[in-house]
């Protein structure tokens, strides 16, 4: 058997990241089996859903290097992959399941099927269709139609019978028929409804695994008994767990951003982002960019490789020691089967150390492109081409070391990029080392005369400089380095200091030292 799988969002603007999730799992499942994947664009709700509203998806995949094998620019043998361009495919079906049968046209006003729900939860029992229009003759049917007046077409529900599916993921689970009302499955123009849609695009699709989200677990009764219907093989199924917001069993939600905020969890991922963000000019406190969605990572500057791995370890897993995996380690290593039932929570520390321990495999080139990229889209460098300024960022990313975790990292190190009087200086902290110790500021510009006499301004001689001068003085690292971080960098703690005096050279040095020196009076 060809495996085939598929993924059908409904464009609506952002890719959210849970569902990037079971795209994730759907791809991967194709690709272990070699199978195909299918991307198919749930679009029949044209009032909620523009054409541009698909961008940000089809971004999502192409940023990740998730392909597809069918979908948009890629029809395949079973598209168009859009629901709008497939509506002569449900009008035949929705004939044929009316034509024996399976289907009928209920003109019962809604406001009385209403009524009907409301007296059975009142008397306790369970709902199902009255099926009043059954009775009605073909003539009675054409003459309502004739007339306008408003139906819905109804599945008709076998109350005899039980589905049952055995579920990759659930194991067996069982709907009693005859607890279950008829499913409106198409309006009374024909235009379909979600389940119905559905059923005839996997069937023309040949969809093997239907792998999708927990929350459409009770839609899997309606669709069985639609392909049983239709005469159609039913696919297998796998109904994996929703993603949870951080330290919850609550399904994450575009929604909660605010309460998002208040998190413990969360705090260190909304740091990161709001630090990248406004640097490049976006409203960190919007949720119109949010950690919800896939496009976030992008901006702030996270690498696929990390949201990849965080992303397959949201509820599966290989073993109980795997934790770091490559995308083709996935598709080696992926099963239905290791997919966990209950809820599995977005971690915002295994991100970011994912995100870390990928970022430190990337070749020094990509870091580079990837950086340059950021700091032109910030202001801070103007000509990426230029090889003097791709040899003194890619210096600066060397310093940084493990501090890099992100592209959007390198804001952190503005320092190396900003004009001198432009640095942005920790006041508290200079205040309490500088401007409150007067001894500390003539001792630093007294290193600031010897430091413009060093002959050469690198690391190891201004190392052998800056000992000599704590021996000189009898002075410890702390009570003087601190404080000169702060006058030529504006921060208290960073990159090692000798390499950062190097790296801005003598003439910043001085600048900075000079300007930071004069907040504090002479002689006080």
């Amino acid at each position: 058997m060809l495996v085939r799988t598929r993924f059908a969002p409904s464009p609506t603007g952002y890719m959210h990241i849970g569902g990037m999730r079971t795209a994730l799992f759907n791809w991967l499942w194709a690709r272990r089996n070699r199978g195909t994947f299918i991307l198919r664009i749930d679009d029949t709700d044209q009032q909620r859903n523009m054409d541009e509203a698909l961008g940000p998806i089809l971004q999502a995949f192409r940023w990740l290097g998730l392909d597809w094998d069918e979908g948009p620019d890629r029809p395949g043998p079973n598209g168009p992959c859009f629901q709008s361009q497939r509506r002569h495919l449900y009008d035949a079906a929705l004939q044929r399941l009316l034509s024996s049968g399976h289907a009928y046209r209920d003109f019962e006003p809604a406001a009385e099927t209403q009524r009907q729900r409301e007296a059975a939860e009142q008397q306790k029992q369970v709902y199902v269709s009255s099926r009043t229009s059954l009775q009605l003759s073909i003539d009675e049917i054409q003459q309502k139609l004739a007339a306008g007046e408003p139906c819905v077409i109804r599945l008709r529900v076998p109350r005899e019978d039980r589905v049952v599916i055995d579920d990759h993921v659930r194991g067996r689970v069982e709907w009693d028929c005859s607890l279950m009302p008829d499913p409106v499955i198409a309006r009374s123009d024909g235009s379909p409804l979600y389940n119905f849609a559905t059923v005839v695009d996997d069937a023309a699709m040949e969809i093997t695994h239907v792998i999708r989200a927990e929350e459409h677990l009770s839609n899997t009764p309606i669709q069985v008994l639609l392909h049983r219907a239709l005469g159609n093989s039913t696919p297998e199924w796998a109904h994996i767990p929703y993603v949870a917001a951080p330290g919850s069993k609550e399904k994450i939600s575009k929604r909660k951003i605010a309460q998002y905020r208040k998190n413990p969890q969360f705090q260190k991922l909304f740091e990161l982002g709001d630090a990248v963000l406004s640097r490049l000019g976006v409203d960190a406190s919007s949720d119109a960019l949010s950690p919800v969605m896939v496009a976030y990572y992008q901006q702030v500057g996270f690498i696929p490789a990390g949201v990849l791995n965080a992303l397959v370890r949201i509820g599966w897993s290989y073993d109980d020691q795997t934790e770091i995996l490559s995308l083709s380690e996935m598709i080696s290593k992926f099963s239905l089967e290791r997919v966990i039932r209950s809820p599995a929570g977005l971690d915002p520390d295994k991100l970011i150390s994912f995100q870390s321990h990928w970022m430190h495999q990337l070749p020094a080139e990509q870091k580079l492109e990837g950086c340059l990229q950021w700091l032109q889209r910030a202001g801070l460098i103007a000509n990426v081409t230029d090889p003097a300024v791709q040899q003194y960022v890619a210096s600066v990313i060397d310093l940084a070391g493990d501090r890099l975790r992100v592209y959007g990292d390198i804001f952190s190190l503005d320092e190396f990029f900003v004009a001198d009087d432009s640095v942005q200086m920790d006041q508290k902290n200079f205040e309490k080392r500088v401007l409150k110790v007067p001894a500390t500021a003539e001792l630093l510009r007294q290193l600031q005369q010897q430091l413009n006499d060093t002959v050469e301004f690198t690391a190891g001689p201004l190392h052998d400089r800056l000992q000599a001068f704590l021996q000189q003085y009898s002075l410890k690292p702390g009570d003087l380095f601190p404080a000169l971080r702060l006058c030529i960098s504006g921060k208290a703690q960073g990159a090692d200091l000798f390499r950062t005096l190097e790296l801005l050279g003598r003439e910043r040095v001085n600048s900075r030292l000079t300007r930071s020196l004069s907040q504090v009076p002479t002689g006080s």
